[in-house]
């Protein structure tokens, strides 16, 4: 019998949009955590990256320790800001997610799994917040199922549990060709090229066509299409 085929699925800018509300928890959670009034984003770039990497970077920009004590201390305060945030925005699952995984759930051939830069928590908060939480559960009832940024500060470490989680789940390595990682960014099409996963970008978050394309995904859409044209596409036996 075939190992399953595996979705491994960012998060922002992939399954749905907080409308940057996580972006205005971590400006919160810093300036409490920092006792700073001003906050620079300059030279932090959100996109793709890890949890655990921006609070690094953050750290490091302000002239702070960024060792892993105090990047754990702003990331409490983060997740605990986070669901009130996630409350004054009108976040949502993005054009196309939800027939997509309405689909793929109802298939007995498919293991749907997170691979995100997110915490665990900040995970959780958001995708319930969008009512995409219930997809994401593992085999024992736990959600949200996946790899985390608790994995590592680089998304490259973060790809190989989530391709290590996949494989305890089934019983064993699961082809490439029967993975795919599903993200917006460079950075999702990077690490999902690292576990040998054949990979699936789309243009929903702050990267274009162009700049994805660059990168050479094995599949590329500005949005993702309708479940028919979405297995297809991916070869879907």
């Amino acid at each position: 019998m075939p190992s399953p085929y595996v979705f491994f699925w960012d998060i922002d800018g992939t399954l749905l949009t907080t409308q940057r509300a996580g972006a205005a928890a971590f400006e919160e959670a810093c300036r409490q955590v920092m006792e700073i009034d001003t906050f620079d984003w300059k030279g932090i770039d959100f996109r793709g990256q890890t949890d655990r990497g921006i609070s690094r970077r953050t750290l490091e920009a302000h002239g702070r320790p960024a060792d892993e004590e105090a990047i754990d201390r702003l990331l409490a305060c983060y997740e605990s800001r986070l669901p009130s945030h996630l409350g004054q925005r009108d976040g949502a699952a993005l054009p196309g997610v939800l027939p997509i995984l309405e689909h793929l759930r109802s298939r007995s051939d498919v293991l749907l799994m997170l691979l995100t830069g997110n915490t665990r928590r900040g995970a959780h908060a958001k995708l319930s917040r969008c009512g995409l939480l219930e997809y994401f559960h593992g085999p024992d009832g736990a959600a949200p199922f996946g790899a985390f940024a608790e994995a590592g500060a680089l998304r490259d470490a973060i790809a190989r549990a989530a391709f290590d989680l996949a494989a305890q789940t089934v019983g064993g390595p699961v082809p490439g060709e029967r993975c795919f990682v599903i993200g917006d960014t460079p950075h999702d099409v990077s690490c999902g090229k690292s576990i040998g996963a054949r990979t699936v970008a789309v243009a929903t978050g702050g990267f274009s066509e162009g700049e994805l394309r660059a990168c050479e995904p094995w599949r590329l859409w500005p949005r993702l299409p309708e479940p028919d044209a979405f297995v297809s596409a991916l070869e879907l036996a």
